[in-house]
């Protein structure tokens, strides 16, 4: 995996540093995971954990803010490791890093708190991608699964004007819909991430929704992409 220190992650309250703490149990990811995000100059490896419970008792010590997580874990699995560590540290941001890809798994770790879904294998650019949709306070789905999942979700009920977007929202919310983050959109439609945050706030204010899953689920079943 190739990695791009020159990406710059949107940490919160201007820190300098984001406390990463790594639930994985195949010891050869963990090192991998660990030597790709410890190349990052925004990102500090606080600790490590092989199982689940381990890692609710490590996040609980550490307080990390953030945890990257993986589902297929020994004695409590990551769904329900995130329900644990959600509860305790409700500001804890979880990242799912996982080879499972069933629409069940997706929607129950979304359910347990997981800000973001993304999938083993994945370059540890959309990784860092997904990092930093979580640290902004956005839902980030893997966009190899997105569509998936969107598309079986329930609708909310808007009650914004949905066809009231412009032509650079309309390109924006296509985007949102294919599981681009705010800097893949932004690289892809020579934007600013400033200006496409702008642009995903108002496709939000505009389709009475709370995050970009919901956008997308508008998106989709009303026809606007």
């Amino acid at each position: 995996m190739s990695l791009n220190t020159g990406y710059r992650l949107n940490l919160p309250n201007n820190a300098s540093q984001l406390r990463v703490l790594i639930v994985e149990d195949d010891p050869m990811m963990q090192l991998g995971l660990e030597q790709s995000l410890m190349a990052h100059p925004q990102i500090e490896i606080v600790g490590q954990a092989e199982d689940g419970y381990l890692g609710v008792q490590a996040a609980l010590k550490l307080k990390p803010d953030l945890v990257v997580m993986d589902i297929g874990l020994p004695r409590l699995d990551g769904i329900a490791a995130t329900q644990q560590i959600k509860a305790a540290l409700p500001e804890t941001h979880v990242v799912m890093l996982t080879s499972h890809k069933t629409e069940t798994e997706i929607i129950a770790a979304l359910s347990s708190g997981a800000d973001a879904y993304c999938i083993k294998g994945a370059s540890v650019e959309r990784l860092l991608n997904a990092i930093a949709s979580a640290v902004d306070g956005a839902t980030y789905l893997d966009p190899q699964i997105a569509r998936q999942v969107i598309e079986n979700l329930k609708p909310p009920s808007p009650k914004g004007n949905s066809a009231n977007l412009s032509a650079r929202e309309l390109e924006v919310l296509k985007l949102m819909v294919e599981g681009l983050s705010n800097p893949e959109i932004a690289e892809k439609l020579y934007l600013s991430p400033n200006t496409v945050k702008t642009h995903v706030r108002g496709i939000m204010n505009k389709l009475a929704v709370d995050d970009r899953v919901q956008a997308a689920v508008v998106a989709l079943r009303s026809g606007l992409v």
